[in-house]
C-alpha cells in the first residue's frame, strides 16, 4: 500500500458520503456535497501526481484511481438526475460508457495483463466534467436548459476521450498480434 493507492481507496470511501450528503434536508447539505466532490478531485490530482513524481505507481493503483472516479462521477451524476436537475439520458450515456470503458479494461487485463493509462483528453474530459457536475450541484436553480446543455458538453468530451482509448485499444491489441 502507498500513499497513491490510499488516496484512492479514500476517493471511494468518500462515493457514498457524498450522496449520503447530497440528499440532507438541510440548507447548506448542497455545499457540503460539493466539499465533498471537490476533495475527492484533489485527491485524484494528488494520486496521480504523487504516483508519477515518486515513481510509485502500481498496477493496483492503476485500476483502483479509475474506478475511485467513476464511481465518484457515476454516484454524482445519478444525484443530479434524481434531484431532476439534469435528464436521464445523460446517466444513460455516462452508464454505457463507462460500461464499455470498464468491459475494454477487463479485456487488456485478460489479454495482455495491463490496462491503458490516463492520457490528456481523459484528463480534460475527466476536468470538465468534475467542473459541470460541481456547478450543477451547487446551483441546482440553472436552467433546465443551461444544465442539459453544460451536462451535453461534458457529456460529448468524455465521448471524444472514450473513442480515442478505443483508439489506443485496438492499436495495443493489434500489436500484441
Amino acid at each position: 500500500m502507498n500513499v497513491p493507492n490510499f488516496l484512492s481507496l479514500l476517493r471511494l470511501a468518500m462515493v457514498p458520503v457524498f450522496a449520503v450528503v447530497f440528499f440532507q434536508p438541510f440548507p447548506t447539505a448542497r455545499y457540503w456535497a460539493a466539499g465533498v466532490y471537490a476533495l475527492a478531485f484533489v485527491t485524484d490530482v494528488a494520486d496521480g501526481y504523487i504516483a508519477r513524481h515518486f515513481n510509485q505507481i502500481t498496477r493496483l493503483g492503476r485500476i483502483l484511481d479509475p474506478l475511485a472516479d467513476k464511481l465518484m462521477t457515476f454516484t454524482v451524476i445519478v444525484c443530479i438526475t434524481a434531484a431532476g436537475i439534469i435528464p436521464i439520458w445523460a446517466v444513460i450515456i455516462f452508464f454505457c460508457k463507462e460500461a464499455a470503458m470498464g468491459l475494454g479494461a477487463l479485456s487488456m487485463l485478460h489479454k495482455i495483463d495491463d490496462v491503458i493509462p490516463s492520457n490528456w483528453l481523459g484528463k480534460i474530459s475527466t476536468f470538465v466534467f468534475f467542473v459541470v457536475c460541481a456547478a450543477l450541484v451547487l446551483f441546482p436553480q440553472i436552467p433546465r436548459g443551461w444544465a442539459t446543455g453544460m451536462i451535453s458538453f461534458a457529456l460529448a468530451l468524455t465521448i471524444l476521450a472514450f473513442l480515442y482509448y478505443l483508439w489506443l485499444y485496438v492499436s495495443v491489441l493489434g500489436k500484441k498480434k
